[in-house]
């Protein structure tokens, strides 16, 4: 069973929807005997750095998460889940949990597109990920792809933890992690065929170790 962590959030019942889709066992918790007993945690969300944080710390899912992950537990970072697992967030002056190294940035309202027009903020929209390493999630995921993103904000991991790229009005780090521990600013669950792909080839890794 896949945990998807309850930490009063948007955007967990349109990954519970995708993972029945594919007839992955999962469940909405936020109890930590349940997250621990999982195969591996979906850790999602929509909404602002400084509230998520607050709700965290409020139920203990802070260290919770913190204890189940320094213990190998796999987890999967999406949007919000993603960029929080850093160190801190310029969205409300954040500290985040500090479970990989780096920061989450604003995007410049000076950046342009490729017609040199100014780029909307929040990026939303369908976009491509260039892989700089392989990653076991993308496997038979085609390299044309593109994947849905909603976000005002991206993250800027340590450098050697960076898997994917996207370009919107920079270069900027999409896809981050190491073997077991990844994050994706794009919504895979939101994202077809590709998408459902990557939360399936996260289920096997889950399953296999």
């Amino acid at each position: 069973m896949i945990a998807i962590l309850n930490y009063r959030a948007g955007n967990l019942t349109s990954v519970k929807r995708a993972l029945d889709h594919e007839d992955i066992p999962c469940r909405i918790t936020d109890d930590a005997h349940i997250l621990a007993e999982s195969r591996g945690i979906i850790f999602p969300g929509v909404g602002a750095a400084g509230s998520a944080m607050n709700n965290l710390r409020e139920t203990g899912l802070d260290k919770t998460l913190n204890d189940l992950i320094s213990r190998g537990k796999p987890m999967l970072g999406i949007c919000l889940g993603c960029q929080i697992i850093l160190d801190e967030s310029m969205e409300n002056s954040a500290s985040t949990l500090s479970i990989l190294e780096g920061s989450c940035l604003r995007f410049d309202d000076e950046l342009l597109d490729e017609h040199h027009d100014p780029i909307n903020i929040p990026h939303m929209g369908w976009n491509s990920v260039k892989l700089v390493q392989e990653c076991e999630l993308f496997l038979d995921v085609p390299q044309e792809a593109e994947f849905y993103f909603v976000h005002s904000y991206y993250p800027v991991p340590r450098q050697d933890l960076i898997i994917g790229l996207t370009r919107y009005g920079r270069d900027f780090c999409s896809v981050f992690g190491r073997p077991g521990l990844w994050a994706m600013q794009f919504h895979p669950e939101k994202s077809g065929r590709p998408g459902l792909k990557i939360l399936n080839n996260f289920y096997r890794y889950c399953r296999t170790t």
